[in-house]
């Protein structure tokens, strides 16, 4: 069972602390959500340090919620919490070798297709690895839903693929939730090209099929050998699978994760 992450007190602030871990050696400071993440090198081994303002405090809180009621091998967990003096929180993890498939960039969706790119890369593998990591990514979130968590702004930028490993790992849950929930505002965070149609309906019900449809999505797009959706490398029989995922009403989808899961490994090996 996964242990809850109490955040711990540092008397003093964000520079000082991350001094005193160690080197910095990368700096992450273009994220959506208004976080600035760093790589540090400590004595023991490399870290990734992730850390909340103010005005991130919900989503400090969201992914705590989730690590501290899941635990999967793919999804990357953190060490530590720390409240530091400045009002700042970090939660630390283990430095994860590897590539983002859609990093943070100022080209913008242009970056998927760079060739020397983790997207392009990623595609380029035969299809029995991505057919691999994909598997990986439904059964971390069939252990989310059983936890009792919706994927929220799950896209391409949650995703780390280590090419010397051959693991997928989910690195970002800062925004799952407890689910069945009620959207209260126009719209979710995320991708359109991962999101389902109630996630931009106010009132609509996000739950489990919400979730299915968003790993439905991210099964066509990452077991194609382009980025517009024109060169399948998988077969009908995914294809089936992939369509009842995304259905535009969700009582027509997977009425859960596992659901998808188990279909899709049918269809998978009989490709």
């Amino acid at each position: 069972m996964p242990t809850p992450l109490i955040p711990m007190p540092v008397d003093t602030d964000l520079t000082a602390w991350i001094d005193a871990l160690g080197t910095p050696f990368a700096a992450f400071e273009l994220q959506g959500s208004g976080c600035v993440s760093y790589g540090v090198a400590t004595p023991a081994g490399r870290l990734f340090v992730k850390t909340f303002r103010a005005e991130n405090a919900r989503s400090l809180r969201r992914a705590l919620a989730v690590h501290g009621a899941v635990a999967h091998e793919a999804i990357a967990a953190p060490l530590a919490v720390y409240r530091l003096r400045s009002g700042e929180h970090a939660l630390v993890y283990p430095w994860l070798d590897g590539g983002v498939l859609y990093p943070t960039d100022p080209r913008g969706a242009a970056v998927r297709t760079d060739p020397d790119g983790a997207m392009a890369r990623f595609r380029a593998l035969p299809p029995d690895r991505v057919e691999a990591a994909l598997d990986a990514v439904l059964d971390a979130h069939v252990a989310v839903a059983a936890a009792g968590f919706v994927a929220v702004d799950l896209y391409d930028g949650c995703l780390l693929y280590d090419f010397t490993t051959s693991r997928m790992h989910v690195v970002d849950v800062d925004e799952y939730r407890p689910g069945p929930f009620t959207l209260e505002a126009d719209r979710l965070p995320g991708s359109t090209r991962f999101m389902a149609p109630e996630e931009f309906r106010r009132g609509a019900v996000i739950d489990e099929r919400t979730t299915v449809f968003n790993l439905g999505r991210t099964l066509r797009l990452l077991l194609d050998a382009g980025d517009v959706e024109a060169a399948w490398r998988g077969s009908d029989r995914q294809l089936a699978v992939i369509a009842k995922a995304t259905e535009q009403r969700p009582e027509l989808r997977h009425a859960t994760v596992d659901e998808l899961a188990v279909a899709w490994r049918a269809a998978t090996a009989r490709r």
